[in-house]
Order: C-alpha cells, then structure tokens, then sequence
C-alpha cells in the first residue's frame, strides 16, 4: 500500500470523429469512422500507471448513467482501485467531443458533468483510506479548489505531488508551492511562464519561470521533440522516438502516468522522462485515448529496439 499511486480527477466518456481537417468556425465537415472511448484525463492517467505496471487508486466523480457505470466497470477490469469512485446522481457523467484529423491533431470540447462537482471533502475521505501512498497526481479538469486541497492535503501527508496543468488554466499562486513536479505542454507552460515557446532554449526559459514561482521540479513537454526538464534549476533536454502520429489524443496523459509509475519506482527525474516519452510515443500511433495507452512490456521492449 505505501507505493500506492493516488489519481484525482476527472472521468469522461469520449466521442471521436475521425476527419480530414477539424473545421474552421462555421464550417460543416463529412467526417469519416466514429467510435466512443472511455477517457477523461484522470481516468487515462489511473488506466496508464495500471497498465506501465503501479499500483493505483482513482478519485473522481460520476453520474448516475450509464456512461458512469461503463467507466468504473473498465476500470475495475484493468486493475484500478475503484473504491474512490463516487455517484452524483443531480449530473451527469462527463462527456468529451473529440474531432482527430488525418494528421492525427485533435481538437476537443469537454462537458464536465459530474466531474465539476468534486469537492474537497470527496478527496480528504479517500486520501484518509490510503495513509501511506507515495504520489499524488493531478490535473485541471476538477475545480481549482478541490486540486489545492487536495496537493495541500497530500502534502501533509509527506505524498509527492504532480500536476499536470491541463486544460490551460490560470493557476491560484499557493498551488506552485505545493507542487513537487509540474508538467505543462507547450501551450500551458506558455500560460503559465508568459513566454512564448518556439524551440528548446525558449522552452528552456519557460522552465525556468514557472520553477521561480516556486515548483522545484518542472517538465514541458514538446511532443515530437520530447521534453525539457528542469531539476532543481538543472536543465535537461530528453528527446522522444521517432514515430508515425496517428492521434496525439491521451499522449499527454500517458506520459503522466508512465511518469508518475517511474518515480514512485525510484527512478530519477531523467530517467522517469525517458520512461514516459516512450510511453507517450507509443500512445500516439494509435488511436483513442484508453485505447491507446500501452503495457510496461511494450515500452520496455521499445527501449530495446535500435
């Protein structure tokens, strides 16, 4: 139990369209395939550390439906602790609209539902059943207050805390100080640093903003160029495989989760990148978000393959 990965957020069920183009304002697209997926970044992010081979229990929030039920019945399948899960039954389980081009670029609109209504006091009853967990991750599809809390919550507890800042949002200012590791994209290290991001040294200084406002560790991650690291004001530059991009839907969250499974592991910061930039790269030749997440065996192996 104390290597016990905790993840609170968010549980969506996912609707793609695979299309040529995402449209412009106004503009009506013939699409192609369609399928529905589980997702929601915190429940890819429990499925990912399951399967990159963790121990861990998901925090999050539902609707009485049967989206909801179909959620915690696949996570119960693939291993996670579901005990965590609890049942709005004034809203619904949330839904994401997902539109992915032939470039594999997506574009998303996510209705919260029920997830929108995680409080504090749901987080403070789970972390209470797990004294002895090692690492809190978190991202930003849950209310702001229920991410500080819960950080400040894990803190005190002597958990190391993880924030992946997705979707871009402002920050409160206490949060930074909360946070062990702190993991934006390009576009929310953007938002969060006021720099513009345009190649390794801009990401570099991006880094380097974000740790002032007082997160020791911080990761941007840069999709196909891998991602820039700053431990404790040492920079780092880890590259990803080279690949075919499919769908980039859920890579961001894989590279969490594999993240968070190598430094509950023990693995070093660089490492642990290493670890989930393969994760991730794996994750965007396929299609879907929980779909495409892989086994520890597949990324293991990838690290053999010349």
């Amino acid at each position: 139990m104390g290597n016990k990965i905790i993840v609170v957020g968010s549980m969506n069920m996912d609707m793609v369209v695979k299309t040529s183009h995402i449209p412009q304002p106004g503009e009506t697209v013939l699409g192609g395939s369609f399928f529905m997926n589980p997702g929601g970044k915190g429940a890819n992010q429990a499925v990912a550390v399951a399967r990159l081979g963790g121990d861990v229990a998901f925090v999050g929030k539902i609707g009485d439906d049967i989206f909801g039920k179909q959620s915690s019945q696949l996570f119960d399948e693939e291993g996670v602790d579901i005990n965590g899960i609890l049942s709005d039954h004034d809203s619904p389980s949330g839904i994401a609209l997902i539109t992915v081009d032939d470039n594999g670029e997506n574009s998303i609109v996510v209705a919260p539902g029920a997830n929108a209504h995680l409080e504090p006091v749901d987080v403070e009853k789970v972390l209470d059943k797990y004294p002895d967990s090692k690492i809190l991750l978190m991202q930003l599809e849950i209310p702001m207050r229920t991410v500080e809390f819960a950080a400040r919550i894990a803190r005190e507890k002597g958990m190391q805390v993880i924030l992946n800042p997705a979707p871009a949002n402002e920050l409160v200012p206490s949060v930074f100080h909360l946070v062990d590791v702190i993991t934006p994209n390009v576009n929310e290290a953007e938002m969060l640093s006021g720099i513009r991001i345009v190649d390794i040294p801009s990401a570099r200084q991006a880094a380097e903003s974000i740790h002032a406002q007082g997160v020791n560790h911080v990761i941007v991650t840069l999709g196909k160029q891998g991602a820039a690291l700053l431990e404790n004001g040492v920079f780092h530059h880890i590259p990803a495989p080279s690949v075919e991009t499919v769908d980039t839907t859920a890579a961001g969250d894989v590279f969490n989760g594999a993240l968070a499974v190598a430094i509950g592991e023990g693995k070093g910061l660089t490492d642990a990148v290493s670890f989930a930039c393969r994760a991730a790269s794996i994750a965007v030749t396929r299609m879907g978000a929980q779909s495409s997440i892989p086994f520890r065996n597949e990324v293991l192996l990838s690290n053999m393959t010349p």
